[in-house]
């Protein structure tokens, strides 16, 4: 029985032969070609947001920030914000009378937020900026319905970093996955709360798998009756023509996914991957 029994069990799935059977059976016929363009360079866009220096950001990161509609937001927050290029997106679109709450929980990680806004961003927005460093899942304990905008870049499985470690890639199993999920639910509950009724909140990952992207927002759904989704008919675009502050020579397209849109670089734009989706709060 004991022999039998074992022989059933799921098989145990664990390093870099674990990592391999789970992404190619998500992904299937396309993984190869997928995990193969996770190495190629980086695509950049350049932001130059009026500040003394210059950044650098992925285009695909840029277009997901830039799906975030500002106008008539007073408050809006950047849970998760380090190293800041989204920070930056954000702050180079709101308006003159906006203020820009971005947190960060880990002080290392918070300073490099600080610099990158010090560096890259002009006086008068800077000072409508504030910078916080805490654990934006505990936010919800103490206040609630407090901005009109939320952007959750939520840590997450980051893949392509996995497979460029072979320390990561060894120790890796969908365990990583299950717990960081946890975290990103944890998070993605906070930010919902804290959101105001009729606000819109942009999530995003680095994630490839549906487990840290589309179930988590299937979750938001279950839990919460005011949450519905944007861009249900159509795929979302961005203006180029209001980016004054930003540099493109591509721009991405985003595939539709059950609860949002992913952007992957074996596309032939080579940009990605992220995962985002655009929610709103109903009144």
């Amino acid at each position: 029985m004991g022999k039998n029994k074992a022989k059933n069990a799921p098989e145990k799935l664990k390093g870099a032969e674990g990592f391999e059977k789970y992404y190619s059976e998500l992904f299937a016929d396309r993984w190869e070609g997928l995990k193969k363009s996770l190495f190629f360079e980086t695509v950049y866009a350049e932001l130059n947001c009026g500040g003394s220096e210059k950044y650098y950001l992925d285009p695909a990161s840029v277009f997901a920030a830039m799906t975030l509609p500002l106008d008539g937001a007073e408050s809006v927050l950047d849970l998760c914000a380090a190293p800041g290029g989204k920070t930056l997106v954000l702050a180079s679109r709101m308006s003159d009378d906006t203020v820009l709450v971005s947190n960060e929980r880990s002080p290392v990680r918070k300073n490099r937020l600080s610099q990158v806004c010090q560096n890259c961003l002009p006086e008068d927005i800077k000072g409508r900026i504030k910078i916080s460093c805490s654990d934006g899942a505990k936010w919800c304990k103490t206040q609630s319905e407090v901005y009109d905008r939320i952007l959750l870049d939520a840590p997450c499985s980051s893949e392509r970093h996995v497979l460029a470690d072979e320390k990561y890639l060894s120790e890796w199993s969908p365990n990583r996955i299950k717990t960081l999920a946890m975290e990103q639910w944890a998070l993605l509950s906070s930010a919902w709360r804290l959101l105001k009724k009729d606000g819109y909140l942009l999530y995003s990952t680095c994630a490839l798998c549906p487990a840290e992207n589309d179930d988590v927002v299937s979750r938001l759904f279950k839990k919460f009756d005011d949450a519905e989704l944007c861009f249900t008919d159509s795929i979302p675009e961005i203006d180029l023509q209001s980016a004054v502050f930003c540099k493109m020579n591509v721009i991405p397209k985003p595939e539709r996914t059950q609860n949002g849109f992913h952007i992957l670089p074996d596309q032939k734009e080579k940009c990605g991957p992220i995962w985002f989706t655009l929610l709103h709060k109903k009144s």
